[in-house]
């Protein structure tokens, strides 16, 4: 799974809107805007974690640690 702050960080490695995001995820930019503000595991459904993730990965990133072991992101390309 992926941490709020990560959902940020993998946005602002690509510097992309929220917008930008939730219209590549097919989720809403306000429920991009609610996931970020976690530091933890955002609540909300896992097929909406899985797809961020799926986004992200596909543009380049690599998501590191554990939620609750050091949790980051960096751009592979």
């Amino acid at each position: 799974m992926i941490t709020g702050h990560q959902i940020r960080a993998a946005r602002a490695l690509l510097d992309w809107s929220a917008q930008e995001t939730a219209e590549r995820s097919g989720l809403t930019r306000e429920t991009i805007q609610r996931l970020e503000k976690t530091f933890d595991i955002p609540a909300s459904r896992t097929k909406s974690l899985v797809e961020l993730r799926r986004v992200f990965e596909e543009a380049g990133i690599e998501f590191i640690g554990s939620p609750g072991d050091g949790p980051g992101v960096r751009l592979w390309k």
